[in-house]
């Protein structure tokens, strides 16, 4: 059941991690532990817990085990407190690795956006160093390894977006950088026969974080709304955790691509235009749509894993009525005009 607004974080997260059957029965087959490396990221504490949902729905014994520095205790005390098992360390020291438990199935959320344009040294090390040592220590395991979109050339916005055998055109050091994360998983799994699905995702979105709630905070606040980088892809990032979870058997040596995001192509100012609406306060623009955008083509992964159940118009509603009514926000901009591709 949708609802018609969610009024609190405890109903937010309830609804982000709530499993649906498809992942339940999918859950069933699944060898336990599951590991998931970066699980302090803005998806992790969604994905970890909604696949502990999935466990206890399907009566199984799967041991769900979170992995992160968990630079923020809040959240790995909020995993836990759903009975998922966490484990603190940081990837990026190789001698580390040896203490993670053996397992099967591996969900990797490691990696570095933003900050990228102040600290790109860092930015390289996360996403090349890090996926190395994971190789290394998961030979033999199926790895999900998210990447993302802004490996894509900016697309003509009549394309239909990238498919996933578009050559790459990365912008700037993050995109390279992911871009490079591919190629070290790829090298690994043809080295070692590693069965990894490479998972390209742009952009997660839910009430407190993403694009559409960067657009609705800025009509709220009176501010403008540039348009020059005009069109975008985007999915609720529940949909999103449960295909990357569920596309564990879609890992291959070599590495099998795939694009994951909503098969909508949405227009910025007229997005904006609807949250004027909701809002009750005028939509203010900068500048003038360019005619190309990062888009992508998701059909491909929608064939094996059918389409995201939660329709982004309700997702518009659900935003507007949370910055309406104070919401708390991640205060983590998106930075979704960006087109030179500094973070």
């Amino acid at each position: 059941m949708i609802p018609d607004c969610i009024h609190t974080e405890d109903e937010l997260d309830e609804i982000l991690t709530r499993p649906t059957p498809a992942l339940i029965e999918f859950i069933r087959g699944v060898s336990s532990p599951l590991v998931i490396l970066g699980a302090g990221g803005k998806m992790g504490f969604t994905l970890a817990v909604l696949a502990q949902r999935a466990t206890e729905a399907a009566h199984s014994r799967m041991e769900i085990v979170a992995v992160s520095r968990f630079s923020d205790s809040s959240t790995r005390r909020k995993i836990e407190e759903h009975g998922v098992r966490t484990q603190s360390l940081d990837l990026l020291e190789r001698d580390n690795l040896c203490r993670l438990p053996d397992s099967e199935n591996v969900i990797y959320l490691a990696g570095l956006k933003f900050g990228t344009a102040d600290n790109p040294a860092m930015t390289w090390a996360v996403n090349t160093i890090v996926p190395a040592h994971v190789a290394e220590r998961y030979p033999l395991a199926r790895i999900v390894a998210l990447s993302t979109g802004n490996v894509y050339p900016h697309m003509p916005i009549h394309s239909g977006g990238a498919t996933e055998v578009q050559p790459l055109s990365p912008l700037g050091d993050y995109a390279c950088a992911a871009v490079a994360r591919e190629g070290v998983f790829t090298d690994a799994s043809q080295k070692n026969g590693t069965p990894i699905a490479i998972i390209r995702l742009n952009y997660a979105v839910e009430l407190r974080y993403g694009v559409l709630v960067d657009i609705a905070q800025k009509i709220w606040a009176g501010e403008p709304i540039h348009v020059s980088n005009g069109w975008f892809n985007c999915i609720w990032q529940g949909d999103a955790c449960d295909m990357i979870l569920r596309a564990l058997p879609l890992a291959a040596s070599p590495p099998t691509v795939w694009n994951l995001t909503s098969s909508a192509m949405l227009s910025v100012r007229e997005v904006a235009n609807q949250f004027s609406e909701l809002l009750g306060r005028p939509a203010k623009f900068v500048g003038n749509e360019s005619d190309t955008a990062l888009l992508s083509n998701p059909a491909k992964l929608f064939a094996e894993l059918g389409s995201p159940p939660t329709p982004l118009d309700t997702v518009i509603r659900w935003t507007a009525e949370w910055v309406k009514s104070g919401g708390r926000s991640l205060n983590k901009p998106t930075c979704f005009e960006v087109r030179d591709g500094r973070y």
